[in-house]
């Protein structure tokens, strides 16, 4: 009800203030006529007191007062006939009138139609202070944001909401929370990473100096931190060090959890880094360089699919001519490579079969997979 008085009393003001115009209201305005009527009268005053005192001759007097007559004559004729220009018709203050008050009739009858008056309403702070499970997540940052603005040492609610900027893609400032968090709770693993994780997001991906160190320091906080492992693999990447990176997301491949969510990641990654090598090196009944080379502009998936054809070719090979050791080895990090530990282990026993379990090149194989994070079955 009160949105209704306020509204309605808004709407009568500013109809008055166009339709008191229209109506005359303003006509007793002083105008620029009046204020030179004022100016010849005080010219016609000063001019009897110079006479009177002697300082003008009764002729002159009279000459002079004739012309200030003259002028108040042609004032008065003046401002008569800018008064009947300036005033509007009879029919166009009519007009005038309805348009203005036209306009609040038709919007309130449009929001009556269309809007939701009956809704009520809802001020921001009744809205933050509802239960948190029954918010939006604008809203539940908005009341964290309120938190911190009130209380901007709270090092716990910047490390919580420090995580959500990082989701809703607010760069900037999760870099901002971050910074707060671990100046005011002091570094963690975690907070390190999503400090790296967020600058290298706010430059685009890149992952700068910035980025490397906060990375840097988580990973002496937790060697086996994946976040950290993953963007400094990509940040060698970025540097054209790729075999560097590969290495890397190897070794971080075989330390993860097969339920880990940074695994799809890391073969993701690792199937780009090892397409150009699968092209420098395809098998003999693979499909043929250029057909390789073009795979480069295929999507993931295809490119993907392509990789996995040409690794099974690589494999249906082998067991033709078992004696091949670089075909082996090929084959065991193709497997890595592609995420497939227990083919990979397949793959090694029966490279160690062929050639025999005490041989050099057994002790090779293994070694070799032992890098990539892959032991022999028993």
């Amino acid at each position: 009800m009160l949105f209704w008085i306020i509204a309605a009393i808004l709407t009568l003001g500013a109809s008055l203030a166009v339709l008191l115009p229209l109506t005359g209201g303003l006509r007793g305005a002083p105008s620029a006529g009046d204020h030179d009527l004022e100016v010849y009268r005080d010219q016609l005053s000063e001019l009897d007191r110079d006479m009177a005192r002697g300082l003008i001759q009764p002729g002159e007097a009279e000459e002079a007062r004739a012309e200030i007559g003259r002028r108040i004559l042609r004032l008065g004729a003046a401002g008569k006939a800018d008064a009947a220009a300036a005033a509007p018709s009879r029919g166009a203050r009519l007009i005038a009138s309805v348009a203005v008050l036209a306009v609040p009739l038709l919007s309130w009858g449009l929001y009556g139609v269309l809007g939701s008056p009956e809704l009520p309403s809802q001020p921001l702070a009744e809205r933050l202070a509802k239960n948190p499970a029954d918010s939006s997540v604008d809203e539940l940052v908005a009341r964290a944001e309120a938190h911190l603005a009130a209380n901007p040492q709270d090092g716990k609610g910047w490390d919580v909401l420090a995580p959500v900027y990082l989701r809703l893609q607010r760069y900037p400032d999760a870099v901002t929370a971050y910074r707060n968090a671990i100046r005011l709770d002091g570094g963690s693993a975690a907070r390190q990473a999503g400090l790296g994780e967020a600058i290298a997001s706010a430059a685009g991906g890149i992952v700068s100096a910035d980025a490397q160190e906060a990375f840097d320091a988580a990973l002496k906080l937790d060697p086996a931190n994946a976040k950290a492992n993953f963007y400094l693999a990509v940040g060698l990447a970025q540097e054209g060090r790729k075999a560097e990176a590969v290495a890397a997301w190897q070794k971080m491949l075989g330390g993860l959890a097969p339920d880990s969510p940074w695994r799809n990641a890391v073969q993701q990654a690792l199937a780009e880094a090892a397409a150009p090598a699968v092209a420098a090196n395809p098998p003999a009944n693979g499909p043929a360089a250029q057909q390789v080379e073009d795979a480069q502009q295929m999507s993931p998936q295809d490119r993907q699919a392509m990789i996995e054809t040409m690794v099974a070719g690589l494999d249906d090979k082998l067991k033709q001519n078992p004696r091949d050791e670089e075909g082996w080895m090929r084959l065991i990090r193709s497997y890595v490579v592609l995420g497939k530990a227990d083919q990979a282990r397949d793959a090694l026993g029966r490279a160690v079969a062929a050639f025999g379990a005490d041989s050099e090149q057994a002790k090779k194989f293994t070694a070799f997979a032992a890098s990539l994070g892959v032991t022999a079955t028993e």
